[in-house]
């Protein structure tokens, strides 16, 4: 894939570490040639992002609080500060309390609730109107992260699934509102991977296990293939693809029921 984003420049926010979904994303974009600017919370996460942005020659890391509108005011001022332009954005952001990841749904707390809406759905639509007018001269590319947790029932994934079903709902509204603009709206959804956050879901090590021996490619998806997916997305190749929630699973998604061999 190399030189397919080359002059692109892009922001991709809610790397972890070096195993974070998003990181694999920037990695590849990197890779494809892309300038690359980083957002994070707080100086720890900081402190841990600033090898990886710097191993692929970025030194443009910013903080923010993506509840907060003045701290995305100030983010998204300093890129246009610093570039002019946005031609490509990665939301990798995504929040619960992680002991309402388990048990039943039914006792998902209010306050969680609104919090996890709130950060994992309601902020890429505060992101999608601040890179508008940074991409809508010449266009642009914006991806989130979804999970099919979102439209079918994956135990302990709980309020997460009904955060990521919103999520899902936004990318088809804002493709609509941002293509007469030029600007390309998708989710990327893998299965599950050995992350973080994905660590954080009571049980994920048997939701991991179940989906590794049945998806119909034999196995989950790698960091590398999603890196891929989403170098396509902002590429000039995928010029033509919005509104679309690309699934990254080996397949998985597909299936009604697990394969004979497994039941």
């Amino acid at each position: 894939m190399s030189g397919q984003l080359t002059g692109k420049r892009g922001l991709v926010m809610g790397v972890a570490n070096e195993r974070s979904i998003a990181w694999g994303i920037a990695k590849a974009c990197a890779e494809a040639g892309a300038e690359l600017a980083f957002t994070h919370q707080g100086e720890a996460f900081g402190q841990r992002l600033k090898p990886l942005a710097e191993s692929v020659g970025s030194d443009l890391l910013i903080d923010v609080d993506v509840t907060d509108d003045a701290s995305l005011d100030r983010a998204f001022a300093a890129l246009e500060e610093r570039w002019g332009r946005l031609d490509f954005l990665v939301h990798a952001i995504a929040f619960s309390d992680k002991s309402e990841l388990q048990g039943r749904f039914m006792n998902t707390s209010r306050s969680n609730f609104k919090n996890s809406l709130d950060i994992s759905c309601y902020s890429f639509i505060e992101v999608a109107r601040r890179a508008h007018p940074l991409m809508a001269e010449s266009g642009g590319t914006l991806m989130t992260l979804t999970y099919q947790g979102s439209n079918k029932v994956v135990p302990n994934y709980n309020v997460m699934g009904v955060a990521k079903a919103a999520l899902e709902a936004s990318v088809r509204y804002l493709a609509n509102d941002l293509g007469r603009d030029g600007i390309r709206v998708n989710a990327l959804s893998p299965g599950p991977m050995k992350t973080l956050a994905g660590a954080a879901i009571s049980g994920a090590r048997k939701t991991f296990k179940h989906t590794d021996q049945n998806a119909p490619l034999g196995g989950n998806a790698t960091l590398e293939a999603v890196g891929g997916t989403a170098v396509w997305l902002a590429s000039d190749a995928g010029a033509c693809t919005t509104g679309e929630i690309v699934h990254i699973d080996g397949g998985f998604h597909v299936l009604g029921m697990p394969q004979f061999e497994n039941l």
